[in-house]
């Protein structure tokens, strides 16, 4: 496989982790339905998405890398396999021959014995002539052709002697050439055996090198297929994301349109209360005893607390005048209104107010934004209801709201 397209898997890969390991952080912070979305989140969430959706096509892609280096690795595998059955039918054949040679030298070997033994038989008849002339004084062909009685008798052991020798000569070049014959032959044989021998270790040699090229192409081919079935496991994790991603994004959308709605149709209880923060529902800390997160010490809470992102505008609970508008140490930027018949609203730890101290203010009005000012460990909205100086729960006064914790 390319190293270029190894890179990029990892590449991939990566980011596909990172984004794994960001979804359920996600997740986290938008399945809680009183967390307000805002269209950047959905537009951040699509471009996201078109990312992922890129991703999976430059995996596709790879995968089509792949499949191309594969097939090239199982053709080249499937060459060597027809290359090293083509050696292996040589080494069978040169195996055959040697055998037939084997075979033949063995023939030639037995026919050199035999005409060993045929010469061997010469000569000892031979020496037994040989012996038996001297037997009879007889030592040399000269003294049989002078111990003639008369030229006659010469005449006839000339014409025997000339036949022994003649025999006798016949006998021993014949011999001769068949013993030099089967040497030679047997010379032949065995070089040719020698050099069958030599074919035969050259084709095993090549047998081996195309059973290691074979092993090769194989370890290659399991490399591919790893990195096949790894891309395709990082291409179903990314169709999965981006499934999921698509399904978040619709919800957000719904629970967009769902804010919307409510911006514009504000929720009023029966008390007359509008909620301040149209869209946002759960609350991180209520009308009750807890442990400070700053001081960490046991106390009273004297309100609840809604967290919005900082930004957020805060709006007026009711109708009324503005009591206090400033910082504090404590609440931050705050704002009281008086609503009269002893009824006040507090909004504490805001980025900044919008209204000032004596100004006259309409249920539903701006009166500031989110933020995480004075003793505040992130942006929320600090409220309080006060009856006659009387800090009282302000979720009692929002029935018809369905909160979350």
């Amino acid at each position: 496989m390319k190293k270029s397209t190894q890179k990029k898997i990892i590449a991939v890969l990566a980011a596909l982790m990172a984004l794994l390991m960001l979804l359920p952080i996600l997740a986290n912070i938008f399945v809680s339905p009183s967390y307000a979305v805002t269209q950047g989140e959905i537009d951040s969430l699509k471009g996201d998405a078109k990312d992922l959706k890129a991703q999976q096509q430059e995996l596709k892609e790879q995968l089509k890398e792949i499949a191309a280096d594969k097939n090239k690795a199982l053709e080249r595998k499937k060459n060597l396999e027809n290359q090293i059955y083509a050696v292996e039918q040589e080494i069978a054949n040169i195996a055959a021959q040697i055998e037939k040679y084997n075979e033949l030298i063995a023939q030639k070997e037995e026919e050199l014995a035999q005409s060993e033994r045929e010469q061997q038989e010469q000569y000892e008849l031979f020496c037994q002539r040989v012996r038996l002339m001297e037997e009879q004084g007889e030592v040399s062909y000269w003294s049989i052709l002078f111990s003639s009685s008369d030229f006659a008798d010469l005449l006839d052991r000339f014409m025997m002697v000339e036949e022994i020798i003649d025999y006798d000569n016949a006998v021993m070049e014949r011999l001769i050439a068949m013993q030099k014959k089967i040497e030679a032959d047997k010379a032949s044989l065995e070089q040719s055996r020698t050099e069958q021998e030599e074919a035969k270790a050259e084709e095993e040699a090549a047998k081996a090198e195309l059973q290691s090229l074979k092993k090769d192409v194989e370890k290659t081919l399991a490399e591919i297929q790893d990195k096949e079935e790894e891309v395709k496991k990082a291409e179903q994790e990314l169709q999965n994301a981006a499934a999921k991603m698509d399904a978040e994004i619709r919800r957000k959308e719904a629970q967009l349109a769902a804010q919307l709605a409510a911006a514009n149709n504000p929720i009023v209880s029966e008390s007359g209360f509008q909620w301040p923060l149209p869209g946002r529902y759960r609350l991180s800390s209520l009308f009750a005893g807890r442990v400070h997160p700053i001081t960490g010490k046991y106390h009273h809470h004297t309100g609840i607390d809604i967290p919005a992102p900082g930004g957020t505008p805060i709006l007026a609970a009711k109708s009324g005048v503005v009591l206090t508008s400033e910082r504090g140490s404590s609440y931050g930027n705050y704002v009281v209104i008086s609503h009269g018949g002893g009824q006040t609203t507090l909004y504490a730890h805001m980025s900044s107010r919008a209204v000032s101290e004596g100004q006259t203010v309409k249920q539903g009005q701006t009166i500031g934004y989110v933020g995480s000012t004075g003793s505040s460990t992130g942006n929320h909205l600090h409220l309080e209801v006060r009856i006659n100086g009387t800090r009282k729960d302000p979720q009692a006064y929002f029935p018809d709201i369905k909160f979350s914790y």
